[in-house]
């Protein structure tokens, strides 16, 4: 591997107008193709297999053009300094309220507390829900504007009126300024690292190329295969950190290769050869690990992860011959000015890295010790976590949702902000009011059902709908217990009712039950997927039976620190406060599975890119020691550098004002920080100080078997002459052929 692409990346150079125009080509055609596309649709969220979203589907299809998934408000009256909502001025103005919000252009129903005896029990509290024909992303300016009128009348009149649900719900911003402050700081990163404004430049450029191009394509194809454009928001994120990575991996060893005093040409076909093995192995490892989200069961991930996976293959190409091409342009400007000025620099001399190497290799057993309890420590939160979707109770007390939400608590209780909807098909059954009557009472009777509500039937007298009011908030655990309780004691509830009757629970509330439940289930089959494959191919790689093991156990380590430390702050409140987090509750569901699946792949970039030059200096004649040595010397500063770069990006997201959002940039930004400088930096080195010869070892009837990938660059090391010593005259300012 490393011969064909030392010539790819050498005609890359020499073809460099070529190559660039047809990249630029490229873009412009998936560009022109995603204008010219239709629009993609709405992927939503569906869950298949689940009793949540069979009961919805059950009615979509039973209660045709009734918008189930129509956008509403609720609206929460609040009665000033102790009257009732029920007094004559108050109730007036409620009433005012809700006739003027059925006269929306959108509004398909708006729903009369009074009448609905949605008032409190004190009567200090109560609500009116307003539906409408259209999804919240549907609705206009005007219905809004339209409603919002309407409530501030009613708060002029004195009440406090507070808006819950998704039609007028507040829309964070994804990161603001901190997330700008985090790109500037990659920015100043690949500056520091390279002393080159070209240089930190060269990376970046084609990183966004990168994006461009996978982002255009996700718009051309979205009609095609359902793709929307937040399918695309995995992609953007990896292929900008992986291209941004991999460029620089290949950048650092072109710069090395000159300061070896190869010609700029030479230089361009070695850093392809050997740093670009090192990428292609790296980028299927992420390819892996994306695409084996496809065996969790939710469409809209697996298209997030296959689209994430083509950026990531892109992002490989981009790198394997643009980053070359663009290096035949400036062969020189890439250089700091320090190696500019002077002929010829030492290659080999002491750097930070190794001098760190060099402490680990000598005390390998304190480092482990240290590194393994102190990820250990950092995990044990993750014993107690819990999994849901936080709604209004996790978001800010200056949003009207959030206040809504602690009113209706307040004055009906915990759980009346997460309702359980239960669905009654009795098609089947002889006396379908009897049988539903029936079914509400057994439900109504069962311990943790505070209420329920009158059941609704469908046109044609065959469904019916009804509410149970849980005595527990919806992230609640006790919660849970009621849902499993209540679909446990199904079979006697429908014997009950008489044949031909049945009824499944969903709702909000039980939908978030359902899909914890599901990803946590799905999380073992997908570890054992993407690490089982990694492992493979790390063998093919290293050529090592212990180095892939160990390169998966640390990664597990890793990731479960970082799991825990999600657990501990933003499920267990500690520092919460400092991140600005409001509100503390369940861990979003997919957090475990986007932790896994993201930082699996950049945990094996920088392994594959650390242990890679570990491993060509071991097989180029260094003892097990001197080449760990060797192998920080020259890649230690590229993984930091990255390493720091994906940290800063991640987390300009903890700036963002939505509680999901920080959780997700807090976490990847921390497992980085885990496994790039606990793991890859500490105890990686450690283990392989311990392990000696014995981490390079492969039982020779393997080592027949295994195809040679040469990723270390051995039959290059025959192939390229040698470069001119110190005292030769320097090719490196020659002009390029």
């Amino acid at each position: 591997m490393a011969t064909l692409l030392y010539r790819l990346g050498r005609a890359a150079f020499r073809w460099r107008w070529c190559v660039t125009l047809l990249w630029v080509a490229v873009l412009g055609a998936v560009g022109f193709a995603a204008t010219k596309a239709p629009a993609a649709p709405d992927d939503g969220f569906t869950m298949p297999g689940i009793e949540s979203q069979r009961a919805f589907d059950l009615l979509e299809q039973r209660f045709p053009g009734t918008a189930a998934d129509g956008a509403s408000a609720r609206i929460v009256f609040v009665a000033p300094n102790g009257e009732k909502v029920t007094a004559t001025e108050n109730r007036a103005a409620i009433e005012k309220l809700v006739t003027e919000a059925a006269d929306g252009s959108q509004v398909a129903s708006a729903v009369d507390p009074f009448a609905a005896k949605a008032v409190s029990e004190d009567a200090s509290t109560a609500y009116s829900t307003v539906t409408f024909k259209v999804k919240a992303d549907d609705l206009t300016g005007a219905a809004k504007t339209h409603l919002e009128r309407a409530i501030d009348t009613a708060r002029d009149a004195g009440l406090t009126v507070e808006v819950g649900g998704d039609a007028l719900a507040t829309q964070p911003a994804a990161g603001g300024s901190a997330e700008a402050i985090g790109i500037a700081i990659a920015a100043v990163v690949l500056l520091i690292t390279f002393g080159s404004l070209a240089a930190a430049g060269l990376p970046l450029l084609t990183a966004i190329l990168g994006v461009g191009i996978s982002m255009s394509a996700v718009l051309a194809l979205g009609s095609a295969f359902g793709l929307s454009e937040t399918t695309g928001t995995l992609a953007t994120m990896l292929g900008l950190a992986c291209g941004i990575d991999y460029a620089l991996f290949v950048v650092s060893r072109y710069r090395e290769e000159r300061e070896k005093g190869h010609a700029p040409r030479e230089a361009a076909g070695l850093a392809a050869g050997t740093a670009g093995s090192a990428v292609v192995f790296a980028g299927l490892t992420v390819v892996i690990a994306l695409a084996g989200l496809s065996v969790v069961g939710i469409p809209m991930l697996t298209k997030m992860g296959l689209a994430a996976a083509g950026a990531v293959l892109l992002a490989v190409l981009i790198c394997l011959t643009l980053v070359p091409a663009v290096l035949g342009f400036w062969p020189n400007a890439v250089l700091s000015r320090r190696e500019r000025k002077k002929k010829v620099r030492r290659g080999n001399g002491e750097n930070g890295g190794s001098r760190w190497a060099r402490l680990v290799v000598r005390r390998p057993i304190p480092v482990l010790l240290l590194g393994v309890v102190g990820l250990g420590a950092m995990a044990l939160p993750a014993l107690n976590l819990q999994l849901g979707m936080p709604g209004d109770e996790a978001k800010s007390t200056s949003t009207t949702e959030r206040r809504a939400y602690d009113d209706l608590a307040q004055g009906f209780g915990p759980g009346f902000n997460g309702p359980l909807t239960i669905v009654v098909d009795a098609k089947e059954a002889g006396d379908a009011k009897s049988a539903v009557a029936t079914i509400s009472k057994e439900i109504a009777a069962t311990d943790g059902v505070v209420s329920v509500s009158p059941a609704r039937f469908n046109s044609a007298g065959d469904t019916a709908v009804f509410s149970a009011t849980p005595a527990t908030s919806p992230t609640d655990e006790k919660t849970k217990q009621l849902v499993q309780t209540i679909r446990d004691e199904r079979p006697a509830i429908v014997a009950a009712a008489g044949a031909g009757a049945s009824f499944e629970v969903t709702g909000t509330t039980a939908l978030n039950i359902d899909v914890a439940q599901k990803v946590q289930d799905a999380l073992i089959p997908y570890l054992a997927l993407v690490v089982g494959l990694a492992i493979v191919l790390l063998l093919l790689v290293f050529r090592s039976l212990l180095v892939p093991l160990k390169a998966a156990l640390g990664f597990l380590l890793s990731v479960l620190a970082a799991l825990g430390a999600v657990v501990a702050v933003f499920q267990q409140g500690h520092g919460a406060s400092l991140l600005g987090v409001d509100q503390t509750g369940p861990i979003m569901s997919l957090m475990p599975i986007f932790l896994v699946g993201i930082v699996f792949g950049l945990a094996m970039d920088y392994e594959v890119f650390l242990v890679s030059r570990m491993r060509e200096a071991y097989v180029h004649g260094d003892g097990p020691g001197q080449a760990i040595v060797s192998g920080f010397r020259h890649s230690a500063r590229v993984v930091v550098a990255a390493a720091l770069i994906m940290m800063a990006v991640f987390s300009g997201f903890i700036g963002a004002g939505a509680s999901m959002i920080k959780m997700i940039g807090f976490g990847l930004a921390i497992a980085v920080l885990f496994d790039a400088f606990v793991v890859r930096m500490a105890i990686v080195p450690a283990v392989l100080s311990l392990l000696g010869n014995k981490a390079w070892y492969l039982p020779s009837w393997l080592d027949r078997i295994l195809p040679r990938m040469d990723v270390e660059g051995e039959a290059l090391s025959r192939r390229v002459p040698a470069p001119p010593t110190a005292d030769a005259p320097t090719t490196r300012l020659t002009p390029v052929p």
